[in-house]
């Protein structure tokens, strides 16, 4: 283990100090960037033609510093709840060595309690500054997406503290809603529109953290089950678990293929994702033919990334005229 349980705050388990900025960015997860990325899908298709989209760069940049800070207090209070429940303590705990403590900083104890509340909602706070001014300076201003923008700001914030929404059941729908909402909303604010072909590039964005985050529940059952948070993993057997991983990531493909065969989007459009869709399958063989659950989550953010590269490639073409 890189940090004893019961280390004094400030310090890792071996002695060495950790800095407190560091132990920051380690609870508001700032290396884990899936969902930031976003920006990228929206930019590939709203900034296209040039002429049109520049007026849209100062919108898609302050909504980009509050989606960060939105989800950065999102885990800051969701590693607040695992602490007190003591459901990280058993995920991060003696029997797991393939887990860092460090990534906890509740757990190692280089940060207080108060000390991880006060950054959430102090990241929360400049969260809804940041949104509250992408909006101002929108150039468009569609009543749908002012509606999806306050609900995905408040439900963040209840995720895991509040209404505790992953704590009733609602967990891996959540993860899809909030990934399709970070793309819908800043497109609808920098174009005024909304698409069938959006949509799908928004689901499969927000399908993405959804895949490496059923895996991360595949392997934090033990926990999850003794704090009676109903997780799909928790809730059902191991094999109903890879039968609703299977199923959704099938879904993905289909997806995909639905779009182009309704002329939702191009054509070729499914076949420009068969890359990720082949590593999407080399991740459930290895969580669930292997047994390495841990290795397959670690998968899933290259094949989230994948997907992220072909759905910007996507729209460049078809921005640049190549609609099939």
């Amino acid at each position: 283990m890189t940090s004893d349980l019961h280390a004094a705050p400030g310090h890792a388990g071996s002695g060495r100090p950790e800095s407190k900025a560091r132990s920051y960015a380690r609870l508001g997860k700032l290396d884990v960037y899936d969902y930031y990325l976003s920006i990228l899908v929206v930019g590939s298709a709203a900034l296209l033609p040039a002429a049109a989209g520049a007026g849209a760069i100062p919108v898609l940049l302050l909504f980009l510093l509050g989606e960060v800070c939105t989800v950065v207090a999102l885990v800051a209070f969701d590693d607040v709840t695992g602490f007190r429940d003591g459901s990280d303590g058993t995920n991060y705990g003696p029997n797991d060595p393939l887990r860092r403590k460090l990534r906890k900083p509740l757990i190692a104890g280089t940060l207080t309690e108060r000390e991880a509340l006060r950054f959430g909602w102090f990241a929360a706070a400049a969260g809804a500054v940041l949104w509250t001014a992408a909006v101002a300076a929108a150039p468009h201003r569609p009543l749908w997406t002012l509606v999806v923008l306050a609900l995905t700001y408040v439900l963040a914030l209840q995720y895991s503290c509040g209404l505790k929404l992953s704590y009733h059941g609602l967990q891996e729908a959540y993860l899809v809603a909030l990934g399709t909402a970070l793309v819908l909303v800043p497109h609808g604010l920098a174009t005024g529109e909304f698409s069938g072909f959006a949509l799908v590039q928004a689901v499969l964005f927000g399908l993405g953290p959804l895949m490496f985050g059923v895996y991360s529940n595949t392997n934090d059952v033990v926990g999850d089950r003794s704090v009676g948070r109903p997780t799909v993993a928790a809730l059902t057997t191991e094999r109903g678990n890879a039968l609703f991983i299977g199923a959704l990531s099938a879904g993905e493909f289909l997806l995909g293929l639905g779009a182009s065969l309704t002329g939702v989007a191009p054509w070729w459009f499914a076949v420009l994702l068969l890359p990720g869709t082949a590593l999407r399958a080399r991740q459930y063989h290895l969580g669930f033919r292997v047994g390495d659950i841990m290795r397959a989550r670690r998968l899933g953010f290259r094949v989230h990334r994948v997907h992220v590269a072909l759905l910007v490639l996507a729209n460049l073409l078809v921005g640049g005229g190549f609609a099939g």
